[in-house]
């Protein structure tokens, strides 16, 4: 049976106790998958493990985009497979996952896009939105049409603009800096961490 609290749009302090308690929101030094510096890193992996935590979390952002009209939802894999699957869910509609394949974003496993289908794009974490946006591309190269962005944590507190309606469970302002102006590398403290599903490949979310 559905918990009562997850009838009800998360509250600030709400979505930050659900992100600190399930051991998501880290401190150290990170590398991010972008490639640039941090002292704080969210591992969504660490909530959405818990399925009462990711119904909650997808329900927010199901519900801001519950009246337009979502035919489907994709998210990049690793970290918008399960997302995507439960905002899918909620919104009584089908979810996919695009992945890399020679270093592009792509649909596979016999994924598809009807021409002027509406849809959502879903993200666990972004930083630069580099991942988002590759995604938003692979939708209009099918012809179908991007009808907004749902993001579990926005990095860029607000700052990232991607054209399209978007929102974010939480928004934060979490510095980050290229690695050669790292305070955290001049000043010798921690070894860097590289904790995302991509790390090795540098490449932007």
């Amino acid at each position: 049976m559905t918990n009562a609290k997850s009838n009800a749009l998360l509250t600030r302090d709400e979505s930050l106790d659900i992100f600190t308690s399930s051991g998501a929101l880290l401190r150290g030094h990170f590398i991010f998958t972008s490639g640039r510096h941090g002292d704080t890193y969210m591992q969504c992996a660490q909530v959405l493990k818990h399925p009462e935590h990711t119904e909650r979390l997808a329900k927010h952002l199901a519900d801001h985009f519950r009246n337009d009209g979502i035919d489907l939802v994709v998210g990049p894999a690793m970290g918008g497979i399960i997302v995507a699957y439960e905002v899918a869910r909620q919104l009584g509609t089908i979810g996919l996952f695009a992945e890399r394949q020679d270093d592009a974003m792509t649909l596979r496993r016999g994924f598809s896009i009807t021409p002027g289908q509406r849809v959502l794009v879903v993200e666990d974490v972004v930083t630069t939105g580099g991942s988002v946006r590759e995604v938003m591309e692979v939708v209009r190269a099918h012809q179908g049409h991007v009808a907004g962005v749902g993001v579990l944590v926005d990095r860029s507190n607000g700052a990232i603009d991607f054209g399209v309606k978007q929102t974010a469970v939480l928004c934060m302002e979490i510095p980050s800096w290229e690695a050669s102006a790292c305070p955290l590398c001049r000043e010798g403290k921690l070894p860097a961490e590289r904790p995302g599903s991509r790390a090795s490949q540098g490449t932007a979310r």
